[in-house]
């Protein structure tokens, strides 16, 4: 069984520039999910699917997300495909959100390591303002929002600071990657272990 790897950060922190530097790994024994969202394509700086309003809603409906959320105006899902990856063995990573983090840990248990990429508020005010993306009542409404999402000291998450080089950040994710147990792309459960295994 492999390891989902749930990235949290605030928006800002630089969490679509480390997955994108990640897929550039060719060595990085782990696969990158895309999210969809009801945004346009070309909006936000991910590699996201973008889906309507009705498209989402239709797919939640049919079961076909393995997570899903609501924030900044928009639904985020994690397509139900990542759950075939994990059962075959393979190292899986999703950009993910804190406030749907009880979630992910009630579906996916130990098989879940929960990740958060941590910046200072200079930091991220400055980035937030070098993308041009929001205006100045929106960049204080993230500044507010990352504060009040940040994680708990009691769960167990590891912290990965991301407020030097994108490079020196994606090193430490690589060696993290590391530590995992080895993928093994033979593997594959029967569907009565998958179902089980994911149950709700």
């Amino acid at each position: 069984m492999g390891t989902l790897i749930y990235l949290m950060g605030p928006s800002g922190s630089g969490k679509d520039s480390l997955l994108r530097a990640l897929r550039e790994q060719q060595d990085a024994a782990i696969l990158v999910a895309h999210r969809y969202i009801t945004r346009p394509a070309d909006a936000g700086g991910e590699n996201h699917i973008a889906l309507t309003s009705r498209e989402f809603a239709l797919r939640k409906r049919y079961g076909l997300f393995a997570l899903d959320w609501r924030a900044n105006g928009h639904d985020y899902g994690i397509g139900i495909e990542i759950e075939s990856w994990l059962t075959r063995g393979m190292n899986v990573i999703i950009n993910g959100s804190r406030a749907d983090l009880v979630n992910a840990r009630q579906r996916y248990g130990t098989a879940l390591y929960p990740v958060c990429l941590t910046v200072s508020q200079d930091v991220l005010r400055q980035r937030l303002q070098e993308r041009g993306r929001e205006c100045a009542a929106d960049i204080e409404q993230r500044l507010q929002r990352a504060l009040a999402c940040q994680p708990d000291e009691r769960e167990t998450c590891h912290h990965l600071s991301n407020d030097g080089p994108l490079e020196q950040t994606t090193a430490a994710l690589l060696q993290l990657i590391g530590r995992l147990p080895a993928v093994n792309y033979a593997e594959a459960p029967d569907t009565q272990t998958r179902e089980t295994f994911y149950a709700r």
